[in-house]
Parts: structure tokens; C-alpha cells; sequence
């Protein structure tokens, strides 16, 4: 979830610290949201950029923003959005022209070899999740095609990494099935989480949709594991089927099972692609899409300068 402050009294603070700092560029995240302070930010000498993350079927809060923002339209020079679907989203509600740029991995980070994990190190079968204990991340369907793979592949084991405790759904589906064996670790430092990425031998993602990227994806590849995530607009942006990933239908865990199947029955295909999603992992490193946010900078003020504004 995100946390959006309502607070007004942050409205004069924030001009008071972009006045007192007289930055060249002031980036914001998420600018249209509502009620947002950061509106408040605009500086007449700093150049505004606006990035824009999120994806969802319905756009309440960006449509509650539209008539917010009708007194002062120029609020942001230049607007970022962080794939197709990001940029689908808020055109709806705030049209103009966006300029694609994704959201960055430390791929080093993940891809450098670390010590194992020793309790996951015993050439048993991982699948691993990393996310919130949201619904809309979907665990409750890798949890019933966990169940059903079991049968087949008894010593198959599944991680749970990231805050929260499974939702209704997903206890009910343990439950039932009687699933044990399942390790929740909770929340996982930053620092560690590359070691539990490495101890996979597949992701799994089945969230049910609102994502417009697919950020752990692109950490697992850069793991050199490979992928099987939900058919969804963001992760569609990222997984290439049958090269990098499998896609799956949403919300159907026996189609989810079918493909975490195909990849632990074929070795060289888990190889295969673990290999190519690295390399794809690799353009998202931070210093390629920072030198891309870099030059949108500069093209945007050279804009503006050539049109007379600033």
C-alpha cells in the first residue's frame, strides 16, 4: 500500500526546503496524487519532473487529482512513465506527452555470487515469492498449485520472503491442503535478500494485476533465475514467454502449476533461461536508466528554453 500524507501543514515546509536548497531539478514521485503536498513544491528556477508508477483498472485517485489540478496545469516540465501500462493509466486521467523510462535494479547486487543459504542448500527444489502479503499479489494460487505439485514432488519446497501474514484466502488454502512445510520468513533485509533470490531454482509471481512493472522479476533474472508470472499487463513488459519466463493465466493456479512443472521437469530450459533473463536484466541496471533520466533532464530544459518559458 502506498501512504500518501493529507497533511497540509507539509505544503509549506516542502516550498520552504526546495526554496532554502535552490535545486536545479526537483523529481517527483507520484505528483498527482491526491491531496498531495509535493503541489505545493513548484519553484519557478527548478526544472519539475514528474514520475509515474501506477497501474490499476480503475483510476479514482487520479481522476479525484484531474480536477485538482485544473487552477495550475503547469505543474510538472517533463513527465516520466515507468512502462506502457504506467502510461496508459494516468493518460487517461492527465493526457500529454510521457517519456518511457523504467524503474532501475542494483543488478550487481544480484547477480554477484553470495554464500548460500545453508537450510535451502540441500538440492531440493525451491520456489521462491518475494512480495507483501497483499491479495492482489496472488499467493493464495501459488499456495493451490504448491498443494497440487506436492503429489508429484514430494521434496519440492516453497519460500515465502516479504512483511505481513497470509491473508484469509491464503490460510484457508493451507489449511485444506495441509501445507506445513511452506517457510514464511517475513520481512528479509536488503543485504539478504540477493542470497535467498540465488536459492531459487524458480521464481514464482502470481499476482492477479495492478502492477505496471514487474521489479521482482527483474531481481530474480538478475539472480540468473528463471520466472513464472501471472499473463498481466506490467509483467508482460518484462517476461518474454518462452525466452526469459513463462506466463501464465491469472488467478488459475492449475495453469500456474502447469508452468512452474514445465521448468522443473527440464533442467536446461530452467538454464536456459535463467541465462537470457540475466542478460535482459542487465539493460536495467541503474547506471543505464540513470543516464537515461539524466539526458531527459537535459532534453526537457532545452525544451523549455528553446519555447521561451524558462
Amino acid at each position: 500500500m502506498a501512504r500518501v500524507s493529507l497533511s497540509l501543514w507539509k505544503r509549506p515546509q516542502i516550498k520552504a526546503l526546495i526554496r532554502e536548497g535552490s535545486y536545479d531539478v526537483v523529481h517527483i514521485h507520484e505528483p498527482f496524487a491526491p491531496f498531495p503536498p509535493n503541489l505545493g513544491a513548484r519553484t519557478s528556477s527548478a526544472l519539475t519532473i514528474g514520475t509515474f508508477h501506477a497501474f490499476r483498472e480503475r483510476g479514482l485517485l487520479y481522476q479525484m487529482s484531474k480536477y485538482m489540478l485544473r487552477a495550475n496545469p503547469r505543474q510538472l516540465d517533463g513527465r516520466i512513465a515507468v512502462s506502457n501500462s504506467a502510461l496508459k493509466y494516468v493518460n487517461r486521467f492527465h493526457p500529454g506527452d510521457y517519456e518511457i523510462i523504467p524503474n532501475g535494479i542494483e543488478f550487481d547486487r544480484f547477480a554477484n555470487p553470495v554464500s548460500p543459504i545453508e537450510e535451502f542448500d540441500d538440492g531440493r527444489i525451491n520456489l521462491l515469492f518475494v512480495g507483501r502479503m497483499e491479495k492482489r499479489k496472488g499467493l493464495r494460487y501459488l499456495l493451490s498449485a504448491y498443494a497440487d505439485l506436492k503429489w508429484d514432488y514430494p521434496e519440492l519446497r516453497l519460500i515465502v520472503v516479504g512483511p505481513g501474514e497470509p491473508d484469509d484466502e491464503s490460510q484457508r488454502v493451507m489449511g485444506e491442503r495441509n501445507l506445513t512445510d511452506v517457510v514464511f520468513t517475513g520481512r528479509v533485509s536488503n543485504e539478504a535478500l540477493p542470497a535467498y533470490y540465488q536459492a531459487a531454482d524458480i521464481f514464482c509471481s502470481p499476482a492477479t494485476g495492478g502492477e505496471s512493472f514487474g521489479m521482482v522479476l527483474l531481481e530474480a533474472m538478475a539472480a540468473g533465475v528463471p520466472t513464472v508470472a501471472t499473463d498481466i499487463s506490467g509483467y508482460r513488459e518484462v517476461v518474454t514467454h518462452g525466452m526469459d519466463g513463462l506466463l501464465s493465466t491469472p488467478s488459475d493456479p492449475i495453469a500456474f502449476a502447469s508452468a512452474i512443472r514445465t521448468l522443473i521437469e527440464d533442467p536446461n530450459l530452467r538454464t536456459q533461461m535463467g541465462a537470457a533473463g540475466q542478460i535482459k536484466a542487465h539493460g536495467y541496471r541503474w547506471s543505464e536508466v540513470a543516464t537515461r533520466v539524466l539526458g531527459f533532464y537535459k532534453q526537457t530544459a532545452a525544451r523549455l528554453e528553446l519555447s521561451g518559458i524558462v
